[in-house]
């Protein structure tokens, strides 16, 4: 069996009294497509910073390529970093930045970087200064695809780019990574609009991961139950609830865990809904409030 590109044990990194990451444990496997999962300020961002070599943590152990990345360049030359912010010198232009890039990544695509301008429409002679904010995400876009780097993180450069540009980067990405796989790492807010790329999803909240697991066992693991309020909590007492709404004598409740036939059955005999929970309404269920408190007092009032 092939070892993992990455092995993470008892990870931690401290800010002064801040703790952004909390001793965390994941593995990254080869040739996966990874989603980072996880609300503003969970750590994703320092984890990737800690993977690339671009911090120390302050306990555990960080293992790429079977090697501490900050210690050897062998290792770095095999990562692509592309951040969200991604700064590169005022007087360079997109073709600097494009003939600078085989210096850093041995697997470099010239052909397939000059593609990828002609599909976002990327002006090549404009100074990166003056580049609006989606030209300047398609820089990144096209770096992080055309370095083919083994291990590559997209920390959401493509935040910048429409509704378009960012369907041709999710098409070009899954279209070059067939013919070319490799481990590629995305960490993004536009969760149902990456859902089915992903292979693996790990899910930080906090600084510590609640979910770590395979994209298919995630999908369609969860379900809401609605109906009337004690019909509803009768039916999912003893299951694990991940979230709950209520609203008079109605209730809305979200299971952890598939539903067999004979309770879909029981279900439909009791007359209540059910539906699926997508990917993003997952996450909002297990890192955002419980909104039961919530909705109580607005039936009250």
């Amino acid at each position: 069996m092939t070892a993992p590109v990455v092995r993470v044990g008892g990870l931690v990194k401290r800010y002064g009294s801040f703790t952004a990451v909390d001793g965390v444990d994941f593995t990254l496997e080869e040739n996966r497509i990874y989603g980072l999962l996880g609300r503003n300020g969970a750590g994703k961002t320092t984890i990737m910073q800690l993977l690339t070599g671009q911090l120390f943590p302050n306990a555990g152990n960080v293992e790429v390529f079977g090697r501490a990345p900050a210690e050897h360049a062998d290792v770095l030359r095999r990562l692509c970093f592309i951040a969200e912010s991604q700064r590169y010198p005022e007087s360079f232009k997109p073709a600097h930045v494009l003939q600078a890039a085989p210096w850093f990544f041995e697997h470099w695509d010239a052909a397939f970087a000059q593609r990828l301008v002609a599909d976002f429409r990327l002006p090549l002679n404009r100074p990166i200064k003056k580049l609006s904010r989606g030209q300047l995400s398609a820089v990144g876009v096209i770096v992080g695809l055309a370095s083919r780097a083994p291990l590559t993180f997209f920390d959401e450069p493509y935040l910048g780019l429409d509704a378009v540009a960012r369907h041709i980067f999710y098409d070009r990405l899954l279209e070059d990574y067939a013919e070319h796989p490799r481990t590629i790492v995305l960490s993004t807010h536009l969760i149902d609009e990456v859902s089915n790329l992903l292979e693996h999803v790990i899910l930080i909240d906090e600084g510590r991961i609640i979910l770590d697991r395979d994209a298919e066992e995630v999908r369609g693991s969860a379900t809401t139950i609605a109906g009337a309020r004690d019909a509803v909590e009768a039916f999912v007492i003893d299951r694990p609830v991940i979230g709950r709404e209520t609203l008079g004598g109605l209730a809305s409740v979200t299971i952890d865990g598939p539903l067999s036939s004979s309770e879909r059955l029981k279900a439909a005999e009791l007359g209540l809904e059910l539906a699926p929970v997508s990917l993003q309404q997952l996450i909002i269920h297990m890192t955002g409030p419980d909104l039961a408190v919530r909705t109580d007092q607005e039936a009250a009032a």
